[in-house]
């Protein structure tokens, strides 16, 4: 009697400890899958490399290898077979891993925004909130060029260079969260998933804007407002005081001298 195979999940892949790597790296696919016991199975560019059973509890199943040749730089996929119930479902979406050939040379990068702050060294500059920042990066191979912000496990930005081999970033009105430390790779030659070296860093430091002129204005002129006004109720009350204790004064003064009475309106 024939089982019928039911529909499950949608396996994920990832690999660790990048998708950049270079030769020699050793990496690791992992497969997640729902928390059941399936057979799961590793495709490199789009051939089966290795299955494995997974067992239930766990919810993925890893593949390591050493990178020692540039057939390494390929899409990668996987899939999994549920044993109970049983089913099967598509592969996973392809993940690229992108190797580092430390044979060629690192690109240059520089950063350039408008009115910047050197702070005192070629590497590093500050600007403020707002401001657009143009970063160049270039290599002698004409490739494809990435910007990588480090933290980041993959680059942020893609160009491809201009005729003399420059690719331009520009990270406009930057705020605190661009700030960082920025390197630059490329792939030779339109090689897709071979990449050169990072090259040099460049950081970016981003400080608040200086508040406007008149921006804070508003809030000043309360305050003065609420001050004056303060003092002058302050100053009538003491001018009162003064007025009825003198008029006390003539009614007692009064009272003592003529014998009548000072009545107070």
């Amino acid at each position: 009697m024939a089982v019928a195979l039911v529909l499950v999940p949608r396996p994920s892949l990832s690999l660790h400890p990048s998708q950049w790597v270079v030769m020699g790296d050793t990496v690791t696919l992992r497969c997640r899958v729902p928390r059941v016991a399936a057979q799961v199975e590793f495709y490199q560019d789009e051939h089966l490399r290795l299955h494995k059973r997974k067992e239930e509890g766990l919810d993925a199943s890893e593949f390591s290898f050493v990178v020692t040749e540039m057939k390494h730089a390929v899409r990668y996929r996987c899939r999994y077979r549920a044993l109970e119930p049983p089913g099967t479902l598509e592969k996973s979406d392809p993940v690229e891993l992108v190797v580092t050939d430390l044979w060629y040379p690192p690109p240059g990068i520089s950063l350039s925004p408008k009115g910047c702050d050197k702070n005192g060294t070629d590497d590093t500059v500050r600007v403020e909130t707002g401001t657009d920042v143009t970063i160049r990066c270039w290599n002698k191979y004409n490739g494809s060029t990435f910007l990588h912000k480090d933290g980041r496990p993959a680059p942020i930005l893609r160009r491809n260079p201009d005729i003399g081999g420059t690719a331009t970033f520009t990270l406009f009105g930057v705020t605190p969260a661009d700030a960082g430390t920025y390197r630059c790779s490329y792939h030779p030659g339109g090689y897709y998933l071979l990449s050169s070296p990072l090259g040099n860093n460049v950081t970016l430091e981003v400080t608040p804007s200086p508040a406007a002129p008149g921006a804070e204005e508003p809030h000043r002129t309360l305050a003065v407002a609420v001050v004056r006004g303060c003092a002058a109720a302050f100053i009538f009350g003491l001018g009162l005081f003064f007025l009825l204790d003198a008029r006390r004064s003539w009614a007692y003064r009064d009272d003592g001298a003529g014998g009548g009475s000072f009545k107070l309106n």
